[in-house]
């Protein structure tokens, strides 16, 4: 057990020193190691992408950083235009690629509509849906996944998923995350730049993201940092203000969806103190008070980020060789 107190304070950063830091290191790794000229970002109009940018353009200037605007059918109606107000602030090339006719071409909508029809034998053209997640704070056991679908005159259905619809519906929508990233290393390859990954340290921690989708990256500017921290960074780099009021969404589903509906236990701002005070050694009944949990649901938090942690290591594993190969020395 720590001596000092636990706070919300411990995720207090200084922004000027913090920015200066991580842009010291994007150019050193950039032109040390990648050895490429640039910055390729994919703008999703949230925080954490938003803020990449802002880095960036403090490391490289503008000239040097380009944004991808990559929507598709099912993303939220402010997408584009958030995105686009991003670009428009820092002042960064950028280009629209619609990626619709691409998922329309591997079969996405199709497969995912057939999923979802296994629980809800309904579904199709004009409904919407979404994926949601048991609360890990008021069950013990495993995380239990529910599909929402709403229908086009409006009525709601929630059904439990069988493993086989869920892991079915996950895989159709990785192809938005992996279609995403092959442009943006088109894009890449094309300028000779490397390309930026978003995840903030409570998803690249918790396995938040879709291998060889948007947890493919040559750098990953923000993993270091807390989301809340994020939004500390997006204040002082001058992130739009309605960027920045805007809750953390999935922008997967055809449904609104936000990210401790699909993902985490809480909201955001209490998962980073959690998560922050386990990785201090501070004991659940240190940290309720202040997450307003008991100390028995803090535990299961604390639970839940291990088991998230043990069942997503495989995200963040390289491909696995038969026998050690010698690191080659440059």
């Amino acid at each position: 057990m720590n001596q000092a107190p636990f706070s919300r304070d411990v995720l207090k950063l200084d922004p000027q020193k913090e920015v200066q830091h991580i842009a010291d290191a994007i150019r050193t790794i950039l032109s040390k190691k990648l050895k490429r000229r640039g910055l390729v970002v994919a703008l999703s109009g949230g925080i954490d992408s938003s803020v990449s940018v802002g880095l960036a353009v403090q490391a490289l200037g503008p000239q040097r950083v380009f944004a991808l605007l990559m929507p598709e059918r099912h993303s939220s109606d402010d997408t584009l235009a958030l995105s686009t107000q991003v670009a428009d602030a820092f002042k960064v090339d950028r280009a629209h690629e619609n990626i619709s006719g691409i998922l329309e071409a591997v079969g996405f909508y199709q497969r995912y509509d057939a999923a979802v029809r296994q629980v809800i034998a309904a579904y199709g053209a004009g409904w919407k849906s979404k994926l949601v997640i048991s609360n890990a704070i008021e069950s013990k056991g495993f995380n239990v996944f529910s599909i929402v679908a709403q229908s086009p005159e409006g009525h709601t259905l929630r059904e439990r998923l069988p493993l086989k619809a869920y892991l079915e519906i996950v895989a159709a929508t990785n192809f938005k995350q992996r279609t995403r990233k092959m442009l943006e290393y088109y894009h890449a390859d094309r300028l000779n730049y490397a390309v930026a990954g978003t995840p903030n340290r409570l998803e690249y921690d918790q396995g938040f993201f879709v291998k060889l989708g948007d947890g493919a990256a040559d750098i990953k500017p923000i993993a270091h940092l807390y989301k809340s921290q994020v939004y500390q960074l997006a204040a002082y780099l001058g992130v739009p203000e309605q960027v920045r009021r805007r809750p953390p969404t999935t922008d997967t589903y055809s449904l609104p969806q936000g990210q401790d509906e699909f993902y985490f236990s809480l909201s955001y701002e209490r998962m980073d103190l959690c998560l922050y005070a386990k990785n201090h050694g501070y004991a659940p009944a240190e940290i309720a008070p202040l997450v307003e949990l008991t100390p028995e649901q803090a535990q299961r938090v604390y639970d839940d980020i291990d088991t998230k942690r043990a069942t997503t290591r495989y995200l963040h594993l390289n491909a696995q060789l038969i026998e050690e190969i010698p690191e080659i020395k440059y």
